[in-house]
């Protein structure tokens, strides 16, 4: 799927898991649709499962918007109490759009906790509490981190909460941020689970510590203790005067302290001309990008300069980071967008993009870990990978699994959104806007046929439209039916998916085998007797309706 067919999904307010694989754009998509919803005057909760990705987009983690903190589960006391939170309930009552980014990281379970807190404010039985609710992420990237007391944890689409959301999958296909083709089929069978031996040969031959770049590579490591003795030791080992620049704070201590905690940014930036420093931040503007690598060619109380890989010369001013609530800044940290970049953890590089990069996979300890580091490099160029174990390039057979079907889900949604014709999607999307000024639609009575029609449009299947109108499966499959007799040419193409390809095609050659009868109909009875028990009516009418 295209980003334009992502953001049209999006714009017409359902409920969308936006994924692909890393460098493919999800973030920017993300961000084009806040911009949008922004301009809509929208009350948008702008979340992510960590703080590092939060801050990234001027949110706060969901753990925090929602107010269920760190908890394993909810009694009805302790919903109670939340839900009696000021600061808690005024931002989740007003918001008509909520944010999740780096999906993957939330455990199944509190995706559960957030669910119940927002229907008990928003006094609602819907999922969400009725909002639009927006997951990005990968699953092939890290899961979510554990501690030994939190009880068993796994990926959030085996949640109650996530089966009842009726996601539309936007799965990007396009490739933003590798443009190395050799590279790019390396990541791909990381990603498809099909090393071969001739793949960890390369790999193992990549480039050298110094790379072609002209710069010494960012060292990647799996744990915090290598990362800071490598940046403390590199910076101790240069010449000079070392300058020291404090990060600027403004609001509640609390808030301050979650910034500060999911910031890359160092509350005392220590440098020295020569150091080697990473931004951390997106500034398009002034020509770089969170993980763009450069080295201090100029540093003074009042003066940092850097130069690039690409050989700009950047003068880095001070940037903030800011938690937002309807608009508002609640707190906010200031600081220059750098920090040391001799190494860092593969965690807090999940999201960079980075030219080149040093990384040792000898401490692996997460299936996924390897993908992620690997990911991170533009080409093959600005790859040394300095050590690999068995962990580091396996992925989770589970996801794969789920991916296939996600892909298979995507083909489906961007088939029906282009298919759909403008004027409908127009209709959808202005429906929503509307939804989101307040504006109320002007009230027209459907009949129960038209009914049937606008939820088909809207994506929704044969089942779930039964069921949210209390009506038999018969019944609809009688809309349906009389809707293709009106407009034969009206697409029903993601109905397909109410039975599984192997029996859709088993019936399917039935019915041209016993062929159209007398009347010129395609007759059930003389199919279910070829084909017996096994399938009922209801799935003979499905498919009668494609022939």
């Amino acid at each position: 799927m295209t980003q334009k067919e992502a953001l049209d999904i999006l714009k017409t307010g359902r409920n969308v898991f936006l994924t692909g694989a890393a460098g493919s754009g999800k973030t920017y998509v993300l961000r084009e649709y806040i911009d949008y919803l922004k301009n809509l005057d929208a009350n948008i909760g702008i979340t992510a499962s960590t703080g590092i990705a939060a801050t990234h987009m001027g949110g706060i983690t969901i753990h925090s918007w929602s107010g269920i903190g760190i908890r394993d589960n909810l009694d009805r006391s302790d919903l109670k109490e939340i839900a009696d939170k000021k600061y808690v309930r005024n931002k989740v009552a007003k918001a008509s759009v909520l944010i999740i980014d780096e999906i993957s990281m939330l455990h199944h379970f509190r995706l559960d906790l957030i669910d119940k807190v927002i229907k008990e404010i928003k006094n609602s039985s819907e999922a969400f509490g009725g909002m639009q609710v927006v997951f990005c992420g990968d699953f092939f990237q890290l899961p979510p981190v554990s501690r030994p007391s939190d009880p068993e944890a796994f990926f959030v689409y085996h949640s109650d909460t996530w089966k009842n959301l009726n996601l539309k999958v936007c799965y990007l296909s396009e490739q933003h941020r590798q443009n190395d083709t050799e590279y790019l089929k390396i990541l791909n069978a990381i990603r498809s689970s099909s090393i071969s031996e001739e793949i960890i040969k390369i790999l193992k031959k990549s480039s050298s510590p110094k790379s072609n770049f002209g710069l010494e590579s960012t060292k990647l490591y799996s744990h915090n203790k290598n990362v800071n003795a490598e940046n403390e030791m590199e910076l101790k080992n240069i010449s000079g005067k070392m300058f020291e620049y404090k990060m600027q704070e403004r609001g509640g201590k609390n808030l301050i302290n979650s910034l500060k905690k999911s910031c890359l940014a160092p509350e005392i930036l220590k440098l020295k001309e020569g150091a080697k420093v990473m931004f951390i931040k997106n500034n398009f503007d002034k020509g770089y990008v969170n993980g763009t690598l450069g080295v201090v060619i100029k540093c003074n109380l009042g003066e940092i300069k850097v130069k690039i890989l690409a050989g700009k010369i950047i003068e880095a001013e001070k940037e903030s980071w800011r938690i937002e609530e309807d608009g508002r800044s609640k707190a906010e940290i200031t600081q220059y967008p750098l920090r040391l970049a001799w190494a860092i953890t593969i965690h807090k590089s999940q999201g960079m993009s980075l030219d080149a990069a040093e990384i040792d996979l000898s401490g692996s300890f997460e299936r996924g870990m390897g993908y992620v580091a690997l990911s991170r490099v533009r080409s093959l160029q600005g790859l040394f990978l300095k050590g690999l174990n068995e962990m580091a390039l396996k992925v989770n057979e589970e996801v794969l699994e789920f991916d296939n079907q996600f892909k298979k889900l995507s083909k489906t949604n961007s088939f029906h959104i282009k298919t759909m014709g403008e004027e409908k999607l127009e209709r959808m999307q202005k429906e929503f806007a509307d939804k989101i000024k307040g504006k109320k639609p002007k009230e027209k009575k459907l009949d129960t046929i038209s009914e049937t029609k606008k939820m088909l449009d809207e994506g929704m299947n044969i089942k779930n439209i039964a069921k949210e109108r209390g009506l038999k499966i018969g019944t609809i499959l009688d809309h349906i039916e009389k809707i293709k007799e009106k407009n034969p040419k009206y697409n029903i193409y993601n109905l397909q998916n109410g039975i599984p390809k192997t029996k859709f095609k088993e019936i399917y050659k039935t019915f041209h085998k016993v062929g159209i009868s007398e009347g010129g109909f395609y007759k059930l009875a003389p199919i279910k007797d070829l084909l017996g028990s096994k399938y009922s009516y209801e799935d003979l009418r499905l498919v009668r309706l494609f022939l």
